[in-house]
């Protein structure tokens, strides 16, 4: 495992050891897991990545012989959730769904906002998918592609929405009009819903998201999908062009993985990452990460830790000084 992601030798020793004294003894170490393992989740039931949640302790639990139980606990963007486990015993039976707000975003443009650190509270297990951000337009705009419309910002002023101020979104936004050399006015909203409703009646003239949970919405023809983020097109979206055609290079994307408190034991973290790997294996797993734009990604542990890191550069580069005076209290 990275070394970042042990922290310092002491906390290192003294976190490992809490978690062999949390599992009690070698027999018992062996036999992990002997009891149900919390996953938390940091959406409400039946929101955003809850359902990616479910669908892996669903999957993880047959395999381990242990239930995978999702524990919900939504707030500041993922960030309670994160911070409950990075202060949870390290033994295996208290792991995160971890995404790229509250493991990336955050600490890379407002550490001193969050009460835990990355990556030196966590022990990476394993990536489960990532997602394209896109770029959304009512179905009756007038624009009829990304590049078109960016052509338009130059000269003319639009606004964009977002689901929140110094989120994902408005973070992967604002590297396209970085890239792009545009302006955009930035709009934010308390959920889609409401940017949405918004962008139809024509108060906002674009809404970028993750756009998995808005696939649907493209489908039954109120929403266009101009382009999204990511080195290629989705299989469940091939007439949708990347960013990156148009000549507008933006990397991120939302992804979700696993991780548990620093000092977890090795052979947990690898006997949770196998089983995880397996899960991502099966054709239900697979088949319905897919469905709505996002590919399963295996990266296990030192692989996730190292994509991590680079998603925490990647958002950090973005984080001009007009962007860090937009987003402070």
């Amino acid at each position: 495992m990275p070394l970042a992601f042990r922290g310092s030798v002491r906390r290192r020793a003294a976190l490992a050891l809490a978690g062999l004294l949390g599992l009690g003894a070698l027999p018992a170490f062996a036999a992990y897991p002997e009891q149900p393992v919390k996953l938390v989740v940091g959406f409400p039931p039946g929101g955003g990545g809850d359902l990616y949640g479910r669908m892996i302790a669903n999957a993880m639990g047959k395999a381990l012989g242990q239930p995978v139980v999702v524990d919900n606990r939504a707030g500041a963007g993922g960030n309670i959730a994160a911070d409950l486990v990075a202060k949870a015993r390290p033994d295996g039976y208290t792991i995160l769904l971890a995404m790229s707000g509250n493991l990336a975003v955050s600490p890379a443009i407002k550490p001193q906002a969050i009460p835990y650190k990355v990556p030196a509270d966590f022990a990476p297990i394993g990536l489960i998918l990532e997602a394209p951000h896109g770029l959304f337009v009512a179905h009756g705009s007038r624009f009829k592609s990304a590049r078109e419309m960016l052509a338009a910002a130059k000269t003319q002023k639009l606004s964009f929405a977002s689901t929140g101020t110094g989120g994902a979104a408005h973070i992967g936004m604002e590297m396209v009009k970085q890239a792009a050399g545009v302006s955009m006015l930035h709009v934010p909203y308390k959920g889609s819903g409401p940017a949405i409703t918004d962008m139809l009646g024509g108060q906002v003239d674009n809404f970028f998201a993750t756009a998995s949970p808005l696939v649907a919405q493209v489908r039954q023809g109120q929403l266009r999908l101009l382009a999204i983020t990511g080195d290629q097109r989705s299989p469940a979206l091939p007439e949708v062009p990347t960013f990156k055609e148009i000549g507008v290079d933006v990397p991120v994307t939302q992804w979700y993985g696993l991780v548990a408190p620093a000092g977890t034991p090795e052979a947990v973290l690898k006997h949770l990452s196998t089983h995880l790997s397996r899960a991502l294996a099966t054709p239900e797993v697979r088949d319905a990460i897919r469905r709505d734009a996002a590919l399963e990604h295996d990266l296990p542990l030192d692989g996730f830790g190292k994509f991590i890191a680079q998603d925490i550069a990647r958002y950090r580069g973005a984080a001009t000084p007009a962007l860090l005076k937009e987003i402070s209290p």
